[in-house]
């Protein structure tokens, strides 16, 4: 299968080009920046440069393509709700392209998409949120109103995604704390994050695609949720820093754009998904990957 790829020099997207190659597939990859692109040819993929912003050209590149993984998305959180909209915009183009063809398109979007209430085990069969509250749910909305289309589109909910150099919003919290000289969790520090290792959320994506179930939506969770606490003391304990927990009312202070998420607790299963799919992962954990980050990730002038 031919797939293109948006974001395929990303974090995950590059994963997910890796795990495709591996499989079989050919890759169309899309990406922005002149410097990555032999990085991502090397992997063995047709390299393709253009943007979210360019709606013509995600139309021709999708229906060259037998399906679409779509992974981009500006994460700028200063912008967020402009950003929401170039999304929407992008899923739009893909999928007026991808109309009567039957080829699946993969989406992504965020386990917090759940509308479980604040602590409750979210699932892949629960409400989405309201865009009133998060305006990235509405491209969950969009992109499955394309599935009475003739596209099979599916959803890829990501929890926090981790390897040894990248752990999703833990990776600017070590940032935070670096330049507070503090590390900071909020109230009793029991919400938790789900987790799952980068090569298992890649393998996920493959699976949705060559399994292609139109207006399903799959959960690449590892772990259903680990205490922000525990994370917090982790990476503490390399940081050689203090642990203090803060309000509620203190967050924005701190954590800035980050304080929705720091004290939410949003614990994600993916039994469904794994039931579905056959979906096992089995890479580490998210604190230990943290045991065994870089050092010079947590090299800081107060120390």
């Amino acid at each position: 299968m031919r797939v293109f790829v948006t974001g395929a020099t990303g974090f995950i997207g590059v994963a997910v080009t890796k795990e495709l190659i591996a499989a079989g597939h050919q890759v169309l990859g899309l990406y922005r920046d002149e410097s990555k692109a032999a990085a991502l040819k090397a992997t063995g993929a047709e390299a393709v440069a253009g943007t979210l912003e360019d709606l013509e050209g995600l139309k021709r590149n999708a229906a060259a393509c037998d399906g679409v993984i779509h992974l981009a998305f500006n994460h700028d959180f200063t912008q967020f709700a402009a950003n929401c909209e170039t999304d929407r915009r992008a899923i739009a183009a893909m999928g007026e392209a991808l109309a009567g063809t039957h080829k699946p398109f993969i989406g992504t979007s965020g386990t917090a998409m759940a509308n479980t209430g604040p602590g409750k085990l979210a699932t892949e069969d629960g409400d989405i949120i309201s865009p009133e509250h998060f305006p990235r749910a509405a491209s969950e909305t969009l992109a499955f109103s394309f599935v009475p289309k003739g596209v099979k589109v599916s959803i890829v909910r990501l929890p926090q995604v981790h390897d040894r150099f990248r752990q999703g919003l833990v990776s600017p919290s070590i940032q935070m704390f670096r330049a507070h000289g503090v590390c900071v969790y909020v109230g009793d520090g029991r919400n938790r994050w789900p987790a799952a290792p980068v090569l298992d959320a890649a393998r996920l994506y493959r699976l949705a695609l060559e399994r292609a179930e139109p207006g399903a939506i799959y959960h690449a969770v590892a772990e259903e949720g680990v205490a922000a606490r525990d994370i917090v003391e982790t990476i503490a304990a390399r940081l050689k820093m203090p642990v203090k927990s803060i309000s509620p009312e203190e967050a924005p202070a701190f954590f800035g754009w980050m304080a929705r998420f720091a004290g939410f607790d949003m614990p994600a299963s993916s039994a469904k998904t794994r039931k579905i799919l056959d979906w096992h992962p089995t890479g580490p954990s998210l604190l230990e990957d943290l045991r065994q980050l870089p050092e010079d990730i947590f090299m800081t002038d107060a120390h």
